[in-house]
């Protein structure tokens, strides 16, 4: 314990030494249990620290109703060409229930609530629309590319992909 004096002129306020004194030696005697409670807790985690996490695309139920129903699983939708075409894919499981997906005559539209727009699949004179309509085989991988012109639907957003009657909503853009 440090022991402290202080000396007023002419010893005018002798309380006040007793004040002080009191309070300097709380406060060298307080000091230690807050530094050892301190160094005691947990360290917090470290700020701004990359991490790998990434959303689920749609909960599990989600993911199994798509593969019943329409025999497809992993639908991912990305944003790609620097964010001028929405690329959505999916991986197919059973052929038959996969079909009205690859369907020629159906226009599949991706819909952005949160950007309020309509996404089409482009058409080109040479290369025809950007989407593939063989007919799908079990455990191969299609695709399909939206239009984004303005870049108006980014990473992160919500999205809907509607062909025919399929109906994939609330997919993230990664």
């Amino acid at each position: 314990m440090i022991r402290t004096t202080i000396l007023f002129k002419n010893n005018v306020m002798p309380w006040m030494n007793l004040l002080l004194a009191g309070i300097l030696s709380s406060s060298v005697l307080v000091s230690p249990v807050l530094a050892q409670s301190a160094t005691s807790t947990t360290k917090p985690a470290a700020g701004g620290t990359p991490t790998r996490y990434q959303p689920n695309r749609f909960s599990g139920r989600a993911g199994a109703y798509y593969g019943v129903v329409w025999g497809v699983d992993s639908l991912s939708v990305k944003a790609v060409e620097s964010g001028e075409l929405i690329r959505f894919a999916w991986h197919v499981l059973n052929t038959d229930k996969a079909a009205p997906l690859n369907d020629k005559k159906v226009e599949p539209i991706l819909l952005a609530p949160d950007a309020h727009v309509k996404l089409v699949i482009p058409s080109f004179e040479k290369v025809g629309q950007l989407r593939q309509t063989s007919t799908p085989e079990a455990g191969k991988s299609y695709w399909m590319a939206f239009s984004n012109p303005g870049r108006t639907v980014k990473r992160g957003d919500r999205v809907d992909v509607v062909i025919g009657r399929f109906k994939a909503e609330g997919l993230v853009v990664e």
